[in-house]
């Protein structure tokens, strides 16, 4: 199981990188794996603030429907329209081609309430 150890992670099960104001928004290798074959990638395209909690997307899958929780409180600037097309890359690439969405962190305090690998590894049993 591959969980980086420079990024911050949830319990939903997303990784953020955290650049410059920004962060990276995907869904973790663990994630991936228990979906099972990404079929399909939906994110709203919301104009305004996301609160941390709410509800940015879902994810289809084989087995099953997802939703994605936004892991910090910010406005999506970038979505990755590879997906639309390729949504395996989420398990091809789960850290890299695979990411979702970028956002703007309009409360960067909420940075320090993520979990790092050690904590994830932990929560999912690694």
């Amino acid at each position: 199981m591959n969980i980086p150890e420079d990024l911050k992670y949830t319990e939903d099960h997303e990784w953020i990188r955290v650049t410059d104001g920004e962060v990276l928004v995907g869904v973790t290798d663990f994630a991936q794996t228990e979906l099972g074959d990404v079929v399909f990638v939906e994110i709203d395209q919301n104009e305004d603030e996301i609160a941390k909690g709410d509800i940015f997307g879902t994810i289809e899958a084989v087995k099953t429907v997802s939703d994605l929780f936004m892991p910090i409180s910010g406005k999506i600037i970038e979505i990755n329209d590879k997906l639309e097309s390729e949504p395996e890359l989420v398990n091809q690439d789960p850290y890299g081609e695979g990411w979702m969405i970028k956002v703007q962190v309009t409360r960067p305090e909420e940075l320090d309430e993520l979990i790092g690998s050690d904590g994830y590894k932990e929560l999912i049993g690694n």
